[in-house]
């Protein structure tokens, strides 16, 4: 239990915790807060102080969620959420497959008409 000021008087606010959660492929940073029932994700990010751990983070270009969800900067939090601020992409996971599947195709290993493994019978025809 934390004693907040407000208006003049004390009043005690019940505090939740969360944890921010910002990786990178050599780094991962997990801040544990305890902050107010109705703080927003934006406002709790930018209470942990990651911002300024990491200035190349724009939260209007970073996407950010909880336990893998995306949610808008103005979501409320339940005790025990992890905010998760996402790396954008380097490149379309789908256009990366795609690629992949052709250079399989061009070296043999997957069937030129289906694009899955080749089928033997198929070979010997």
């Amino acid at each position: 239990m934390h004693s907040v000021s407000g208006r003049g008087r004390s009043t005690a606010v019940n505090l939740i915790q969360v944890e921010v959660v910002y990786a990178l492929p050599e780094k991962q940073t997990v801040l544990n807060l305890r902050v107010a029932p109705d703080a927003t994700v934006r406002e709790i990010i930018e209470q942990s102080g990651i911002l300024r751990q990491f200035p190349e983070l724009d939260l209007e270009k970073n996407a950010v969620g909880i336990f893998s969800r995306q949610v808008k900067l103005e979501h409320s939090v339940h005790d025990g959420d992890r905010i998760e601020i996402y790396r954008p992409l380097l490149a379309d996971p789908k256009e990366i497959r795609r690629r992949r599947a052709e250079q399989a195709k061009e070296e043999g290993r997957a069937d030129k008409v289906t694009g899955g493994r080749p089928d033997p019978k198929r070979s010997r025809k």
